[in-house]
């Protein structure tokens, strides 16, 4: 199976204070990483904001051209937390409070506290699956294609593992690299071209980086073939000798 057989996903990261520049994103790196590891090809993110029109046309668009959307944020109990009324106005099915949701959620808090706001964490689509959270109690859900998680990263990550072993998936994405100090992309180019087309099936990607005195290029080939990858990098690493720079394994450092 060649990656671009594998299932697909998208990445939907809901939130205004993600567009605003408040909060950084640390999600999408987490879940590309565990995506490739599940052999789903991860093939767009987008970051929308709030807006109930927004988040329902884009959650309509994406669930019909991936096999699978991811969304983080919006799940909370305040009154900016509408991505899971939005899900169902996508899905056209009532907004209603989840039978198992609400009984465990009613039974974690005592008397009096499960009030009207955390009553919103367990309400969703009718239909909806729900994805554990072993965090903070309030779950995340599926519906058709769809998995809609919370946007705090240690919440969204335990509901990522809960919902990991339900998701199918293809042929792991492997990822081999080098890199090169005081290399720069156009010594490379012809060279990197040429070596992309003897693996079509593979992804070559070129990225520079500047990190005072090592400064330079990684090179990176991905794909479900491992074989291939490690091929190609081995071609990559001949390349950045023959121009007279030693060959690094791996990524440079952070």
């Amino acid at each position: 199976m060649t990656e671009t057989q594998n299932p697909t996903a998208c990445i939907l990261v809901i939130g205004n204070e993600i567009l605003s520049g408040r909060t950084q994103d640390v999600n999408v790196k987490f879940l590309a990483s565990r995506l490739a590891e599940l052999g789903i090809a991860l093939r767009e993110v987008r970051i929308i904001p709030d807006i109930e029109a927004t988040i329902i046309a884009t959650v309509n668009k994406t669930r019909a051209a991936f096999d699978h959307v991811f969304t983080t944020g919006g799940i909370g109990p305040t009154h900016d937390d509408i991505t899971s009324q939005c899900i169902a106005a996508a899905f056209g099915v009532p907004w209603e409070p989840h039978p198992e949701a609400w009984a465990k959620m009613a039974r974690h808090y005592k008397p009096g506290e499960f009030n009207a706001a955390r009553q919103r964490m367990a309400t969703m689509p009718r239909g909806a699956r729900l994805i554990e959270n072993a965090i903070s109690i309030a779950p995340g859900f599926s519906i058709g294609n769809v998995h809609v998680m919370a946007g705090v990263p240690r919440i969204m990550q335990a509901m990522f593992e809960s919902l990991a072993p339900t998701l199918p998936g293809g042929k792991p994405i492997r990822a081999r690299a080098v890199h090169g100090q005081r290399l720069l992309e156009g010594r490379l180019a012809d060279g990197l071209a040429a070596i992309q087309a003897r693996y079509p099936g593979l992804d070559i990607g070129s990225y520079p980086y500047y990190r005072g005195e090592h400064n330079g290029v990684a090179i990176v080939a991905k794909g479900t073939d491992e074989t291939a990858a490690e091929a190609a990098i081995a071609e990559v690493s001949a390349l950045i000798e023959s121009l007279g720079v030693t060959p690094i394994p791996g990524e440079p450092p952070i």
